[in-house]
């Protein structure tokens, strides 16, 4: 007899799935690790594999998420990205890069800060001003994702 599969808190990441990011009537199973030893799933309903951080700014880093996590805190502590760089012994371009994607997915990213890291929207409000102060080339699109998740911190 074959043992029950583990729940897993994984969705479909694919944009065409019938399934993509639903919980309900889902059909994935584990695939493995990849080569950062992420966990990969696999969609059984399109026949798609994702890894867990997929749609996430984690996804493609080599960095630890509590690495990432210490980074975010030390930003939040109003210091500047060559003094983390010293702190954290990561360069500055891997700082730098990671505000970006953190700009980008703002909005997820205000959510996951807030409810699972149990930071305070005030410190949440100050990294992303750090970012819109930091980051001089920023795109229209990062521009409006920062304003809105700006605005749904203004609404908690």
């Amino acid at each position: 007899m074959a043992r029950p599969r583990s729940k897993n808190k994984a969705v479909c990441q694919n944009g065409k799935c019938n399934f993509f990011r639903k919980e309900n009537g889902k059909e994935i199973t584990k695939q493995g690790k990849n080569n950062a030893h992420h966990q990969r799933f696999l969609c059984k309903h399109c026949n798609v594999a994702f890894v867990e951080t997929k749609g996430t700014p984690l996804y493609n880093k080599k960095l630890s998420e509590r690495k990432i996590k210490a980074i975010c805190k030390e930003l939040v502590a109003k210091r500047g990205i060559r003094a983390v760089e010293r702190a954290q012994h990561v360069h500055r371009d891997t700082v730098s890069k990671l505000l970006h994607d953190v700009a980008l997915h703002a909005k997820e990213m205000t959510n996951h800060l807030v409810h699972d890291l149990g930071l305070s929207t005030y410190e949440v409000d100050e990294i992303l001003t750090f970012i819109k102060k930091n980051l001089k080339n920023l795109s229209p699109k990062t521009i409006n994702s920062l304003n809105q998740a700006k605005l749904l911190l203004q609404q908690q």
